[in-house]
């Protein structure tokens, strides 16, 4: 008889299984504890290997895909799949595809331009922005995307830097337009996106793209012999001085595209841009992100913190981008019902504080915050691929090889990197903050700025660490941490940050002085609690037995600066404190900031309710600090 272990005899295990199956164990335990972000990292490194190794497929089989002819294909494969919604109404990708060829015809009949044209573009968010910026782009011309809060002088200088042939300009802009136009070269034509104008010599768009054929122009005219051609120039304030147009090329277009699905993003994603499509986060990683994915776009005139959630509701939106500045206005709305009651899943972007980033979670539910690094026009990218609250992303062995970049020691008061004495820049040790420079070679090209080689040269350091070598010096501070974990901690020169736009300390200077009562302007940023980035600070010398004209000084800086330009606060003193080298010192002053009770120099405050400076009085401070009082 058969006992009950014959019956429920199993295999006898090889004896090594056990062995192998504990080692497996202990090396999974192993890398938990030694490499937590190991699988995390070979997943994003093996994004970003498969997307280069399609580009360069494409290159080795003779084709140079770009970003217009993936659009061109996707409105061929998915004509009527929604590709914008603008206040409710939706434009499907062969509606956008047919009214660009318009746009495309248009110029091909009555615009004289040549493949490789610059058309500067200076319109708010809207569908014909986009339908402009790819009628253009069908036509081979390069489009400079213009920031249509600059004003007067600073756009003039924009215009001319670029050299267009063509303006473009929308109808809600005709008031910047009348600024400039006196002053305007008369070798750039004019074109209004209206059907008739009370301008001299300026030409009406509207009327021509309604009477345009929808047939699409010829391929070789948007045909791109190369992925290092330029296509666009986004301008950005840089480190000093008026906005530089920088060079975009259509690799950089590619990889700005790429970035919404390399943080998981997929072609059933609803998109939401509140941004200004002038900046290259809208433009590139927005709506380059939607056709990579072939996916749909929520396109918003201007943000509106009251309007944000209501719209992400009534669309379904799953995917959003912002700035530090935005996640904050959306923090500081009163508390609803239902508030995380919505589809959103990823919101993609860059300088959102670690509190207003805890905040966010909190109140609005389980959204993954994807933080990245990236200037318009440099050569270097990070990616928060893990989520770690308050990094802008990681690095690696791997990474480096593929993107070299280093953080080199930097000496704030002569506000330049440190050579050593053989005269080469030293790195810095983890945990301390050191410039963010990157390698500049065949795979990471640096393509400068238009009209003018000197602003170029001046972004480049030559003979880092050895002879020959040459870097992008992004103008950032960073702090690496034994995690590899990379944060961003300042900028350096003379620009900061203030309501997600870079402010150049020079350019407000220079309109500050144009007064004839200011001797000398020293402008700097100042922390304010529970704001991002810095608001605007100005120190003035009057003229000797002038007086200070408050009435004067904001019409002045209303007039001539963007809204988020202009400073917040106003410090008068006797004489201007400068430093070793004959440079406005501005340490001390940074961190005085604007308090009354330590301060004895007569300080004011831009009050915008009232349009004016009024006295900066302590309890005006409290009010500001207390965030009773609106910046």
């Amino acid at each position: 008889m058969s006992g009950w272990g014959d019956l429920f005899s199993f295999p006898m295990l090889p004896s090594w299984v056990p062995g192998a199956a504990a080692g497996i164990v202990s090396l999974h335990l192993i890398q938990k504890l030694l490499f937590p972000y190991f699988w995390a990292d070979l997943r994003y490194l093996l994004k970003v290997l498969i997307y280069g190794l399609r580009v360069e497929m494409y290159r080795l089989q003779g084709r140079i895909v770009t970003v217009l002819e993936k659009f061109v294909k996707l409105a061929e494969k998915q004509p009527h799949k929604p590709f914008l919604i603008y206040e409710g109404k939706v434009h499907t990708y062969r509606d956008v595809d047919r009214r660009s060829n318009r746009v495309a015809q248009a110029f091909l009949h009555h615009g004289a331009l040549k493949k490789g044209d610059t058309v500067a573009l200076l319109m708010s968010n809207e569908p014909d922005f986009i339908h402009v910026w790819f009628g253009l782009a069908k036509l081979g011309c390069v489009v400079a995307f213009l920031n249509f809060n600059v004003r007067s002088r600073s756009l003039l200088h924009c215009v001319s830097s670029c050299e267009p042939k063509i303006l473009i300009v929308g109808a809600d802009l005709l008031g910047t337009l009348e600024e400039i136009l006196p002053n305007l070269q008369n070798d750039v034509s004019v074109w209004i996106m209206t059907k008739d104008s009370t301008f001299p010599s300026v030409h009406t768009l509207l009327d021509k793209i309604e009477a345009a054929s929808e047939d699409p122009v010829p391929v070789n005219r948007r045909s791109a012999n190369n992925l290092k051609s330029s296509v666009l120039y986004i301008f950005t304030s840089g480190t000093t001085g008026l906005p530089k147009a920088a060079v975009i090329s259509h690799m950089q277009v590619l990889k700005g595209a790429a970035g919404l699905w390399a943080f998981g993003a997929t072609a059933e994603d609803i998109i939401y841009i509140t941004l200004p499509l002038y900046h290259s986060a809208a433009s590139l990683l927005g709506i380059g992100g939607c056709i990579e994915l072939g996916a749909t776009c929520v396109l918003k005139k201007k943000f509106s913190a009251s309007q944000f959630w209501s719209d992400c509701k009534k669309y379904n939106v799953t995917v959003i981008q912002y700035i530090g500045e935005l996640c904050r206005y959306l923090c500081s709305q009163p508390v609803k019902e239902g508030e995380k009651n919505h589809k959103v899943r990823l919101a993609v972007g860059n300088g959102v504080r670690n509190d207003v980033w805890r905040e966010f979670l909190d109140r609005f539910g389980a959204v993954k915050i994807c933080e990245f690094y990236g200037a318009t026009e440099g050569n270097i990218c990070f990616m928060n691929h893990t989520g770690k609250i308050g990094s802008v992303g990681r690095t690696n062995f791997f990474y480096k090889l593929f993107f070299p970049f280093d953080l080199i020691k930097y000496d704030f008061q002569k506000d330049e990197p440190i050579r050593n004495k053989h005269g080469w820049c030293e790195k810095v040790k983890k945990g301390e903050a050191g410039l963010l420079i990157s390698k500049v070679n065949a795979k990471n090209p640096f393509f400068g700025y238009a009209g003018n080689k000197r602003h170029t040269e001046k972004k480049l350091l030559c003979e880092v660490f050895k002879k020959g070598d040459l870097y992008f010096n992004t103008g950032d501070l960073m702090v690496q941490d034994h995690e590899n974990f990379l944060y961003f901690w300042d900028r350096t020169g003379d620009t900061f940050r203030w309501k997600g736009e870079n402010v150049a300390t020079t350019e407000v200077s220079d309109v500050i002085v144009m007064l004839d009562f200011i001797q000398e302007a020293n402008v700097y940023g100042v922390s304010v609690p529970d704001h991002e980035g810095k608001a605007g600070m100005a120190s003035l010398i009057l003229k000797q037995n002038a007086s200070l004209d408050l009435e004067k000084m904001y019409k002045q800086v209303v007039t001539y600066l963007p809204s988020y330009a202009c400073p917040l606060f106003l410090r008068v003193q006797d004489k201007m404190e400068m430093t070793g080298t004959f440079k406005q010192q501005k340490f001390r002053l940074v961190d005085e900031a604007f308090n009354p009770s330590t301060i004895t120099d007569p300080l004011y405050f831009l009050d915008n309710s009232k349009k004016a400076y009024v006295l900066l009085t302590k309890e005006v401070h409290e009010m500001i600090l207390s965030g009773k009082m609106k910046l």
